[in-house]
């Protein structure tokens, strides 16, 4: 295939680039040299695993009031599946198929939620209660509470979770995360300007949480 600006790869979401890749095409090789090609100096952040299941750490809000507190711990307590609708955009979850205790989360607020800023590793939950993790083609608003944010430093191991694969939430608390470099994108502290230019509403913490 000819570049297109630049680069061979297809976006299918915006249909920029190449023909996308159908069953029976043949790919050729580059002859580039590989002597470019080097170990990272930057030490390994990727999230542990518990008996294949991968790990991502969280902070809460700014919408976990819209959840009672046995739906916040949910999300935690149970395990989540990849399915096979995620892409670039998000990793769209469903409770763990061979769980028969698990289920989506319920809502306590079941009104309209007006547009809002969005960053990546929003946590964002859809009425039907299964989570969308954010990634780097997300929407710039959204209109779903959400629930939490996972970290940076977890989310490219998180992008490369194919279908099946199954997901446990950890939370951190605020102070844990805002130590870390690796902290999540910041929705603002209740209601003054976000890190990317977009505010918090000013309910946007649970009481009595971090």
């Amino acid at each position: 295939a000819q570049p297109v600006l630049g680069s061979r790869a297809t976006d299918t979401l915006s249909g920029v680039g190449p023909e996308a890749l159908r069953v029976d095409d043949v790919l050729a090789l580059d002859r580039q040299s590989l002597d470019a090609v080097a170990a990272s100096p930057e030490p390994s952040t990727l999230p542990e695993t518990e008996d294949g299941t991968t790990v991502l750490r969280f902070t809460l809000g700014p919408r976990d009031q819209w959840f009672d507190d046995d739906e916040v711990a949910r999300l935690s307590d149970q395990l989540w599946a990849v399915t096979q609708d995620s892409n670039r955009v998000g990793l769209r979850l469903e409770p763990d198929p061979d769980d028969p205790d698990a289920r989506p989360l319920k809502r306590s607020h079941q009104e309209e939620l007006p547009s809002e800023g969005m960053v990546r590793g929003a946590l964002q939950v859809p009425p039907a209660g299964s989570p969308v993790l954010f990634l780097n083609d997300h929407p710039v608003t959204g209109g779903y509470p959400v629930i939490g944010v996972v970290i940076d430093a977890d989310l490219s191991a998180a992008a490369q979770l194919g279908p099946g694969e199954r997901i446990r939430f950890r939370a951190l608390e605020r102070e844990t995360a805002d130590g870390d470099s690796a902290a999540p994108a910041s929705f603002g502290e209740r209601g003054s300007p976000a890190s990317d230019g977009f505010s918090a509403p000013q309910d946007s913490r649970r009481k009595g949480r971090p």
